[in-house]
């Protein structure tokens, strides 16, 4: 089948969006398909020297196209990005058209950027279209934002005006229409799709984890303490505002667990003041941004991951973790409320939950995990089993295969 992707983000040894449209365009090539990739110039160098990696594969091919100089004012410090993407959209698919006239795609598929906000037009060639999957749509339970603080509360306010223009937007309806299948990262991104649309909906991670050897586990850390690990950038969205006061209830009753938070970003100072309140700093480990080496090593010296994202559409984190044999506990919201379940972790319901429940329940989720270790083996032993049906070349077939399922 000769496919092409419409992939705006598509780069090699990236992660997030880039990293979605490379491991997408190596993965439908892998299965044999005939696969043209349409992304933007300024990625050509890096998947050239790529490619020169690659050269048993001769059915990856890609096209390029990019915007006049002068447009790239509009998305420099993301002051308008969406406005960029749309004009980027629109002559994307006037060289996509050119292309397919010549070559005469069986396919067409979107796959970045990952957003039920952003529209396609590659639906208009009269060829089967699919869109995503993408996401977005996952809205923070109004009750859990009382941490947030002023600038979080606003960002997110921002954010369900944006997700509510969705069902309204004409550029989304074009293309929730011409789209033979719409694929979502969560069922609340399915709620945004229009109903007369949603019939075309299926749920699916964009992201996939990267397989390498076969994944195993063995905690390098001998000692009886209980090792509480969170890894991610400190934004206000990661709900470490409900993981940090949950760990302080644990540590009331076991007063040598210790919390390892691993990343940076515009919430460290408020989290570090928050800690001092509630009389953990003893108890709690600061971790500056590191490799994936080291972070490889980091993960297998703790017994459970803990991720309390209030809207991540995907959690390549969760991923890693469960990769090296870490139980979860997140909440049952976006990405990581998908990828998790009672085989490999402990996830949260929030529905009608107000935040002090929703803090005890972590609490207690936490507290189970440290008082069995059979619960704890168990637990790593499903999350090693479960992760394996997140692997790239596991998610593109469940799209492209009909026989394959998560």
């Amino acid at each position: 089948m000769k496919v092409l992707l419409s992939a705006y983000a598509c780069e090699p040894n990236r992660g997030s969006e880039p990293g979605v449209g490379w491991h997408w365009a190596l993965e439908l090539a892998s299965l044999g398909h005939d696969v043209w990739v349409i992304t933007r110039e300024s990625n050509k160098k890096n998947i050239e020297e790529a490619m020169v990696g690659y050269k048993n594969i001769d059915n990856l091919n890609f096209l390029y196209f990019e915007l006049p100089t002068w447009a790239k004012w509009w998305k420099k410090g993301s002051r308008g990005i969406r406005l960029y993407y749309l004009l980027w959209q629109v002559g994307a698919y006037c060289a996509a058209k050119e292309a397919h006239s010549q070559l005469q795609f069986d396919r067409i598929h979107h796959v970045t950027f990952v957003s039920v906000r952003q529209p396609s037009f590659m639906g208009s060639f009269g060829v089967p279209f699919i869109f995503g999957p993408v996401g977005g749509g996952e809205s923070a339970p109004l009750q859990l934002r009382i941490g947030y603080g002023l600038r979080g509360l606003l960002l997110d306010g921002i954010r369900d005006v944006a997700n509510f223009i969705v069902k309204l937007d004409p550029f989304m309806w074009y293309t929730f229409y011409k789209a033979e299948l719409i694929y979502v990262t969560s069922e609340q991104t399915r709620d945004l799709i229009p109903l007369r649309f949603r019939n075309k909906t299926r749920v699916q991670l964009a992201i996939g984890y990267e397989e390498t050897n076969k994944n195993t586990y063995a905690r390098s850390d001998s000692s009886n303490t209980f090792r509480v690990l969170y890894v991610g950038n400190f934004l206000y969205l990661k709900g470490m505002h409900l993981g940090l006061e949950a760990f302080a209830i644990l540590c009331k009753q076991v007063p040598n667990a210790v919390l390892t938070m691993v990343g940076h970003g515009p919430e460290e100072k408020k989290w570090k003041e928050l800690v001092e309140k509630l009389g953990i700093a003893h108890c709690v480990e600061w971790v500056s941004w590191v490799d994936q080496n080291e972070l490889a090593r980091i993960y297998k010296q703790h017994d459970v991951f803990l991720f309390p994202s209030l809207h991540d559409s995907g959690g390549m984190v969760v991923l890693e973790a469960m990769a090296s044999g870490l139980p979860v506990v997140c909440l049952e919201l976006g990405g990581p409320g998908v990828i998790v379940d009672k085989s490999c972790g402990e996830v949260i319901n929030v529905k009608g939950n107000n935040q002090n429940m929703v803090i005890d329940d972590i609490a207690a989720a936490l507290l189970r995990l440290q008082e069995s270790s059979s619960l704890q083996n168990e637990l790593s032993e499903g999350a090693l089993d479960r992760v394996k049906y997140f692997g790239w070349k596991n998610l593109v077939k469940c799209i492209y295969n009909t026989n394959v399922r998560i």
